[in-house]
């Protein structure tokens, strides 16, 4: 056997035992790299948690708020709205400052606005300065949400940690949808309703703690800090007109000239983002990602998903309290064993994608998404909480399927460094969808309530045939998304890239 010799000619170690000590260092040193990884996903899933959790956390508060600030109607609405409004016209903004400026700076950025807007919603005193400290949850939101899955996508380089990563970051979101309206039911009944936004500043100053000393700064190392300002604010505006049309739309007119120029400027700007992107060297969304099947296909199953998704938590927590007579905490704690069946689904779809195919776990997802609404469609208003729970359980299930498969296979089907941009347009996509998901629904319940009401059924009667023309309509979409998912993801592989097309495509790493 070699051996090692120091000028004396004395034997220091055999080869072999040199050539183990120098692969036990970097064994070593990547042991609190490898740790400093899950404290990375511990903070992006908290933050995905707060940032989730406003979107539905008001919903059961509202009467409360309403008594205590004196607020109209529209006050109301605003109150919800204002939130989702700035963060769905802003998200691809805050996608594309994240590959520019570094995903670990905007993710601090955007995790100090939410934090201190959270502050300023609970301590408001009246409803023009919730709206105020809501508008600017939701600019930081909207800094934030994209910064989450990249920082995953750039800190997880493995196939399989990867996917765990993911399935726990789509759990946490999950559980968020789903706890915000038990939250806010208990929150509305025995707190103050402050504290439904109070809750972010602990967890803000956590996640703080945990991201400082462990996340490290990415970025798109193409992109040279020149960012696409046209294209910035075509995109913005345009989802901004769009959002407002689709929320205002019922109380002030589907035809009124408001609402119907707010449309048209939404196409307009729309058409102008797409020759904006189509010329410029450096584009914040490049066009051309939307003929890839999987990208285009994948983003058209998220928003028919979160179509069902938001759309039913929204018509279901009123059903619940108006129809079934459910108190704010027992209609948000109906939720829950959705969530659960939802977070715990999401935990094994990795494991299943693989062996079955991300098409046929998308498709199956999506089908017993529609299987269980259908159940809940069902109902009538002598139901019980037992009685929903099978339909929550099968649509919770079917949720947690698809969702991870289906963000592990558009994301993979982008370069890596544009992955903020990519998390950015699933995010608004999802949240656009989740708008229609609200508006579309509520006309149709509206028309139908009507046309009962005519009729002579009574308000509790005319609301359930609406309702359950509402589910319906979501059930189809639902059954054409799992068609639209089993036909654009086939063929697409459950892992990530082999290690030699990842270091073909880095994404740059710094220290600052």
């Amino acid at each position: 056997m070699d051996q090692v010799q120091d000028g004396t000619g004395e034997v220091l170690m055999s080869t072999q035992q040199l050539r183990e000590r120098i692969l036990q260092q970097p064994s070593a040193q990547l042991r609190p790299q490898q740790d400093r990884r899950w404290w990375i996903l511990a903070a992006v899933s908290l933050a995905t948690f707060m940032t989730y959790l406003d979107n539905n956390v008001t919903n059961v508060a509202i009467p409360t708020i309403q008594r205590s600030l004196h607020l109209s109607i529209a006050g109301l609405e605003w109150v919800v709205s204002s939130y989702v409004l700035v963060f769905a016209s802003l998200l691809l903004a805050g996608g594309r400052l994240a590959d520019s400026y570094g995903r670990r700076r905007l993710f601090m950025v955007g995790l100090g606005v939410f934090t201190l807007a959270s502050l300023g919603a609970g301590l408001a005193t009246s409803g023009g300065v919730l709206i105020a400290a809501r508008l600017v949850q939701g600019l930081g939101a909207a800094l934030l949400v994209p910064t989450t899955l990249a920082i995953i996508m750039a800190t997880f380089t493995d196939a399989r940690e990867r996917a765990r990563a993911i399935a726990t970051w789509t759990a946490i979101g999950a559980m968020a949808l789903a706890f915000g309206p038990l939250i806010g039911g208990f929150i509305s009944q025995h707190l103050h309703w402050g504290w439904i936004f109070f809750i972010n500043v602990p967890i803000g100053m956590i996640t703080f703690a945990m991201a400082i000393p462990t996340m490290r700064e990415s970025r798109d190392s193409s992109a040279a800090h020149r960012l696409d300002i046209p294209g910035l604010v075509s995109s913005a505006v345009a989802m901004f007109a769009l959002t407002y049309a689709l929320i205002e739309g019922h109380d002030k007119g589907w035809t009124s000239p408001l609402i119907v120029g707010a449309f048209a400027m939404a196409a307009a700007l729309a058409i102008v983002f797409g020759v904006i992107e189509s010329r410029t060297s450096q584009p914040m969304v490049d066009i051309r990602l939307f003929r890839s099947r999987v990208f285009g296909g994948g983003t058209a199953v998220t928003m028919l998903w979160a179509f069902g998704i938001f759309g039913i938590y929204f018509f279901t927590s009123i059903y619940l309290q108006t129809i079934l007579g459910f108190s704010a905490t027992k209609a948000g704690l109906a939720f829950v064993p959705m969530a659960i069946c939802m977070a715990a689904f999401a935990s094994v779809a990795p494991q299943l994608a693989p062996r079955l195919g991300t098409h046929r776990v998308v498709g199956l997802g999506m089908a017993v998404m529609a299987a269980g609404l259908y159940l809940v469609a069902r109902l009538g208003g002598g139901a019980t909480f037992a009685g929903l729970m099978p339909g929550f359980l099968m649509f919770g299930a079917g949720a947690g399927l698809m969702t991870v498969p289906l963000t592990n296979a558009v994301l993979q089907s982008m370069p890596s460094e544009r992955s903020g941009v990519a998390s950015a347009l699933m995010n608004a996509s999802r949240e656009l969808a989740g708008l229609l998901g609200i508006t579309v629904i509520g006309a149709v319940l509206r028309a139908r309530q009507g046309v009962a009401l005519r009729a002579g059924a009574s308000p509790g009667a005319a609301f359930l045939h609406g309702y359950h023309d509402g589910l319906l309509l979501t059930v189809e979409l639902l059954a054409f998304g799992a068609l639209v998912g089993w036909t654009a993801l086939r063929r697409v592989r459950a892992v990530t890239p082999a290690p030699a097309e990842t270091a073909a495509r880095p994404t740059a790493l710094t220290s600052d």
